[in-house]
Parts: C-alpha cells; structure tokens; sequence
C-alpha cells in the first residue's frame, strides 16, 4: 500500500501510528514549509499543498485520504489538485474523504442512517454537502474508488474533558434533548484500515460508537472517574459560548453505526463514552 494523505491532522496522525507502513509508503500534505520538514525529521514524506504539483504523488499512490475539510465553502483538495485525481483515478485502489455527521442537520434526537435526506443548519454543514457532492460526481463519472466517512465528535489522547475538569473550568451545559454521537481516534483508524482492506467503491459510513448520549452526562462521567467535584449544571440559554460551540447544540440527533459495523466486520474498542474515558485515563496513569 502507497498512502497519500492530503491533511495530517489527529485522525491523521493516529491512522498512521496504527498501520505501523513501512519507510517511504506514506506521503502527507501540510501547509506551511516548516511543517515539512518537521515531518521529514519524523521519517514521513511531506508536501507543502496547495502550492505543489501533486500529479506525480497521485500517480505514485494506490490509496487517497482526503481530510481537510472545505475552505471558503469549497473543498481544497479538488480546488488545487481536480485534474490530477481525475488523471489518477484508474489507478487508485481506494479514495477515502473524511466527511462529518453533520451533514443530517437537526433530527430532534432522532436516528439517522447513511440514506437520511441530508438536511444541514449550518454553513459547515452546508459546505460539507457540497464537498461530499463534488467527490461523488468524480466517482460517477470517472471511476474514482471513493468511500466516504460521515464521523461523529472526535475525542482521544489529547481531546477529552479531563483537563477541563482538573482546572475547575469544565461546566455541565444542558439543553433538553440534546444528544450527540461521538467517535474515538482509536476506532476511527479501524474503520478506515478495514475499509482500505476490503473496497466498496461508491460506500458510506457513519463513523459514531454505540452510545448518543447529552453532552453534560460525558462531563459528569469524567469527574465521577477523577474523582472531583460535579461541574456546575448550566442552562444552555444562560450559557456564554462562542458561536462555534452554540452551533454544535443546533442540531441534535443519533446516528446509526450499523453499516460500518456489518460491511467492514468493525468491533469498536471504545463502544461508548465510558469505555472511551476509561481507557484515556488508563493510558494517562501509564505514561
């Protein structure tokens, strides 16, 4: 396998350290030069995109991961590197774009599944639609082997709410009925080695564990396994957030992991929030 990744960010970086790939078969995109050459000292072969021809990267790979999101309401990737791809395609074994849940908009806690009218409420939800359309038209009409990957809330190493809550700053902010799905770094890195293994060109996946549950009960959960002080119960109407965050509460629902399950044989290793947290704190105590 010769791996291309466009966008080495966390989900990135951990699918990399599970795959173990031998020197030389994983290529990655950053922006800045500096970044580069930082990867290079890590043993990777790094590309300052946009502003690199990535024809000969293309054609040198057998798999594409795309996971930068849109900019500006376009995808970046396509934006800079559209000829190349299609130029590519044939010879491109897998193509995975890592898209959002978002794309479902606001179910008011209801379920959704991979064939759910996409409805999103908001511009990034919006411009993800639009992403994932402009990478379908490619696999219609030129063969690319795309597989698109819906994920939920990424947490992890790093990306969890045990240090807010070690600094006293966490807050338990409830809106009746609200939900979210979530998926660990860990499990995200499975789905995507077993979709690499076994192609469905044209699949999609919701990426989530077994698990919606409101956001307040995942803060709570991580105090009670510190063993600190409840934070503070805080109406979501009453609650300053940024416009980012009170996004996120715009839309509630529970997404259906059962495809990716079933088509890719996935046994998640974190099934819920619970063992998520868990197996964080564990790996903090060993470190």
């Amino acid at each position: 396998m010769r791996l291309l990744i466009f966008g080495y960010g966390y989900s990135a970086r951990h699918l990399v350290a599970e795959m173990h790939p031998a020197p030389g078969d994983v290529r990655v995109t950053t922006r800045s030069a500096e970044k580069a050459a930082m990867l290079e000292a890590e043993g990777l072969t790094a590309r300052v995109f946009p502003g690199t021809d990535m024809a000969e990267d293309l054609a040198w790979a057998s798999h594409v991961l795309i996971t930068a999101g849109p900019e500006d309401g376009h995808d970046p990737v396509l934006a800079h590197a559209r000829d190349a791809i299609v130029a590519a395609a044939d010879g491109l074994v897998w193509v995975g774009y890592l898209s959002t849940t978002g794309v479902y908009g606001d179910h008011k806690g209801g379920w959704v599944r991979e064939e759910t009218p996409l409805t999103p409420t908001t511009a990034r939800g919006r411009a993800r639609v639009a992403a994932e359309g402009e990478w379908q038209a490619l696999y219609h009409a030129h063969g690319l082997p795309l597989h698109v990957f819906r994920l939920a809330g990424i947490y992890g190493p790093g990306r969890g709410p045990f240090e807010k809550v070690r600094e006293g700053t966490a807050r338990r902010i409830v809106k009746p009925g609200q939900v979210f799905s979530r998926i660990h770094v860990d499990d995200i890195a499975q789905v995507l080695i077993a979709s690499m293994a076994h192609p469905q060109a044209g699949a999609v996946y919701n990426v989530c564990d077994d698990d919606p549950a409101p956001p307040q009960d995942v803060i709570a959960h991580a105090a009670e396994l510190l063993g600190l002080p409840l934070p503070p119960e805080v109406p979501f109407d009453e609650a300053a957030l940024s416009p980012m965050a009170r996004s996120f509460y715009a839309e509630s629902k529970r997404v259906d992991n059962r495809r990716m399950k079933d088509e890719l044989g996935i046994r998640l290793r974190h099934p819920d929030y619970r063992a998520g947290l868990a197996a964080l704190l564990a790996a903090e105590s060993r470190d």
